[in-house]
């Protein structure tokens, strides 16, 4: 753990009388200059100052230059890298950092940005947010109502899965169960590996040809299938490991979910997908996340 930074920064020296302060030679108007004044960097010192000791170490960053950095970083969108150059060259920056003068050396290394990060937390990020968010409200940007209106972006984040099929399914939840059933030795009574196959094959030939009642009785005889894996695993298996209980669990979700159950399962490998219906005309379904 560092030492508290020193209250007097290293530019302030009796050589600066002779230079021009950054508030006198920066426009008032701009975003930035107004932001850096409105801000409780206050609420911060006293917050963060927690992570330091009095007497032990080295003496720290100044706790506002890395708070206004990483504000800088998410404003701009940039990396560590990048705002540690941008505030080399950008006055307003430095501004917004605390300096009373212009420096031309950098601040830190990048790498200290992430130390601080770790030290402080998500918990201390999240502060960042907060100020922003009681800032909003001090200047009248951000109305209470506000607070009871939530704006959601619909966006499907689309899985990488083939199209599910109740067929689809049961087959490759069968063949799941008997491949971690062979990684934990289980002897299993019957693996239906060939029956399961040519069933599935079947299937897929039958509905194509639009003869619904044969594909049908196939989908029936891959469930029946992976029913008997199932059961035949818990019947030899008391105690199952995470991996595999949780394997069970969605083949039951599998086996019992129908047309119009909630929170069926679409993907084995990914089972928070979701079936997302949006009216387009070009796509009815689309299989992912929000």
């Amino acid at each position: 753990m560092k030492m508290k930074p020193e209250e007097n920064s290293k530019q302030q020296n009796q050589g600066e009388l002779f230079r021009s302060r950054l508030d006198q030679i920066l426009d008032p108007r701009h975003p930035l200059y107004q932001i850096a004044n409105k801000i409780d960097w206050e609420k911060f010192e006293k917050e963060f100052g927690k992570y330091y000791t009095e007497k032990t170490g080295r003496p720290g960053l100044r706790i506002r230059l890395l708070v206004g950095l990483h504000y800088l970083k998410h404003a701009y969108n940039v990396s560590d890298e990048k705002v540690v150059e941008g505030y080399l060259e950008n006055p307003y920056w430095q501004y917004v950092c605390g300096n009373e003068y212009f420096e031309h050396d950098f601040p830190c290394d990048p790498t200290s940005l992430v130390k601080w990060r770790k030290r402080i937390g998500s918990d201390g990020v999240d502060k960042f947010l907060e100020e922003t968010i009681f800032l909003g409200q001090r200047e009248g940007q951000i109305k209470d109502p506000e607070f009871r209106r939530v704006n959601v972006d619909t966006t499907v984040q689309e899985k990488a899965i083939t199209f599910p099929t109740d067929a689809k399914l049961y087959h490759r939840m069968r063949q799941v169960l008997v491949k971690e059933a062979s990684k934990e030795n289980i002897q299993l009574r019957q693996s239906y590996k060939r029956k399961s196959k040519l069933a599935f094959i079947k299937q897929g030939r039958y509905f194509h040809a639009k003869q619904s009642k044969r594909a049908n009785k196939e989908t029936k005889r891959l469930k029946t299938y992976l029913g008997s894996v199932k059961r035949d695993i818990e019947r030899k298996v008391e105690n199952p490991n995470e991996r595999l209980k949780s394997l069970l669990e969605i083949s039951e979700r599998i086996l019992t979910q129908s047309k119009n159950s909630k929170n069926k399962i679409y993907s084995i490998h990914a089972p928070e997908v979701e079936c997302i219906s949006k009216g387009k005309s070009h796509k009815r379904y689309e299989f992912g996340c929000k």
